[in-house]
């Protein structure tokens, strides 16, 4: 009985363990869109991978304070989780656009001022971004 039980706490506790991991309390703001033209541009740096490298050391650098190293946001209670589907699944053009515009009234500054490739290399690292998967 007490292994059945020890098992049963265990499975569950693999099985939260991603919740806890993820920022619970982030809601992304669905009237933050890009205009279309700006959702189909291209990354012209998708071609070349090893440009991620410099986008991680960006990444550090100007949104792991409040979005973390991870990109969980676990530090700030309405950081974007950027491992999330939902920001996943945007284009390299939303992001672009959103990191270029930020959104203020959510507390996510504008980086107008890195050079372009730069902000582009941060979308490169952004897909980098995954959950991490527990065992089954």
């Amino acid at each position: 009985m007490m292994r059945v039980l020890i098992r049963v706490s265990l499975s569950a506790l693999l099985l939260l363990l991603p919740a806890w991991s993820q920022n619970l309390l982030y809601w992304p703001d669905p009237t933050w869109r890009a205009p279309e033209s700006a959702a189909m541009r291209p990354n012209p740096l998708a071609g070349r991978p090893t440009a991620m490298a410099g986008g991680k050391k960006l990444f550090l650098r100007n949104c792991g304070e409040c979005h973390t190293s991870d990109g969980t946001g676990l530090t700030k209670k309405h950081s974007a989780d950027l491992q999330l589907p939902v920001v996943q699944q945007q284009s390299d053009g939303d992001l672009f656009w959103k990191i270029t515009n930020g959104n203020t009234g959510r507390g996510m500054p504008a980086f107008s001022k890195l050079p372009e490739l730069e902000r582009w290399q941060l979308v490169l690292f952004l897909r980098t971004l995954r959950p991490i998967e527990t065992p089954r």
